[in-house]
């Protein structure tokens, strides 16, 4: 606003207005995750706050088939905590997606309603097609300039997501499987199971996963890497790098060796949970988890041997929040 000579103000034309927030809502098996940001209308998004909690809505799901009420009273306790951030900062778009837990329940509608009586959140269940591909959006710009393109994996709750990639500038979604287990259903499942056990049980999946894949485009570890997002693999890279406590800003996009995250999985299979609680990038929540989540790493790399891990602290909710952006451009 301009003055006239005289000191009075002066309407001038006001400057462009500011995109309007959007949010992104990840309720998985283990996790609830909340992502609002801002699109600046040129393909980038100015994250404005986020919310992390682990809820493990699946608990159980895998024997019983159906959510536990303890389960959902801690789900939509989280979640309320997300309709607080999301109406503070007066979010005009939010888009929540709920996966594997809820698409096993057969009680799923219960949630749904519950959460939209008691929050105002409508949360929509999408298949593993569209889990497969907001997590290759979400991670595609991470993809390394001077590789081929790369395996996306996403170690969740109650499935894992193994999706082919090309080149971060076409993204291209040549294959993908979602096997359904993860951290909390293999865990459950196996009981007592010892992680060479888990691993193997992991191995068979994704041996016939690599079969399908190669039928469509081969794989080839000299030109192609690894690229792991979720709880398990920032986790691991935490600890690869020595972090007293998770940080995302200092994890995220980072590179690894696989050599070094194998010997961080061989550590932690054999330190028993008051070992692995007091590490901090572990700690009491995911104590319990990352014996199946390091199996399952191990299989992975042992069906597509690569020498180089990028590692994603994101995924689901940046798709969802480009996806968002771009539907909302001027």
């Amino acid at each position: 606003m301009e003055r006239s000579a005289g000191g009075r103000k002066k309407h001038g034309r006001r400057g462009p207005k500011r995109p309007a927030l959007i949010a992104a809502l990840d309720l998985g098996t283990n996790n609830c995750r909340l992502l609002i940001a801002r699109p600046d209308g040129q393909g980038h998004l100015r994250v404005v706050d986020s919310f992390s909690r682990i809820v493990r809505l699946g608990e159980g799901v895998a024997q019983s088939g159906v959510l536990g009420e303890a389960a959902m009273d801690r789900t939509v306790a989280a979640l309320g905590i997300c309709a607080q951030r999301i109406r503070k900062l007066r979010v005009s778009r939010v888009r929540a997606v709920a996966t594997e837990a809820c698409r096993r329940a057969a009680n799923v509608r219960d949630l749904i309603d519950r959460v939209a009586a008691e929050t105002g959140i409508h949360i929509e269940v999408v298949d593993a097609a569209e889990e497969a591909r907001l997590a290759a959006v979400g991670c595609a710009p991470l993809i390394g300039e001077d590789y081929d393109g790369a395996l996306v994996f996403d170690i969740g709750g109650g499935s894992t997501e193994a999706i082919w990639l090309g080149r971060a500038s076409e993204v291209t979604l040549k294959h993908f499987a979602s096997v359904p287990l993860g951290v909390m259903s293999l865990d459950e499942a196996g009981g007592e199971s010892s992680f060479a056990a888990m691993r193997e049980t992991m191995l068979a999946r994704f041996t016939s996963v690599r079969r399908e894949m190669d039928k469509k485009a081969p794989f080839d570890p000299a030109r192609h890497h690894l690229l792991g997002t979720s709880g398990t693999v920032t986790t691991l890279a935490g600890v690869a790098m020595g972090l007293p406590r998770y940080v995302r800003a200092r994890v995220d996009a980072t590179w690894h060796d696989c050599a070094d995250i194998l010997k961080v999985v061989e550590m932690l299979k054999v330190l028993d949970r008051a070992g692995r609680a007091k590490l901090g990038c572990v700690g009491e929540d995911r104590a319990d988890l990352i014996v199946a989540g390091c199996a399952i790493f191990s299989a992975i790399h042992a069906v597509w041997p690569c020498a180089r891990l990028r590692v994603a602290d994101r995924g689901l909710r940046e798709g969802i929040l480009r996806d968002l952006a771009a539907e909302t451009k001027p």
